[in-house]
């Protein structure tokens, strides 16, 4: 089953390679979604795809950053299908 997630990662996100560093990881992944800084220091992630591979998704990103985040609020909803492919939002 297709899910959204959105995520939104808080701690010492913004400055260290957060977004292009999840860029590269959402190739390893059949997702599709954006990942961007907002204001205030937080990092946005949106991702689409199989519930399955949405949470392994995050999981990598959780891991490849786990010194940096201080907390992560996730919220799940229906697929927009409107993104093609993965990348970051400026």
């Amino acid at each position: 089953m297709k899910r959204q997630l959105r995520a939104l990662f808080s701690g010492s996100v913004q400055g260290v390679g957060f977004r292009f560093t999840t860029e590269r990881i959402a190739r390893q992944f059949p997702v599709a979604g954006f990942v961007r800084n907002l204001p205030g220091g937080k990092v946005e992630l949106v991702a689409e795809g199989e519930e399955r591979s949405v949470k392994e998704f995050l999981g990598a990103v959780q891991e490849a950053f786990r010194e940096y985040i201080r907390s992560v609020d996730t919220r799940w909803g229906n697929p927009s299908s409107g993104y093609e492919g993965f990348g970051i939002k400026f």
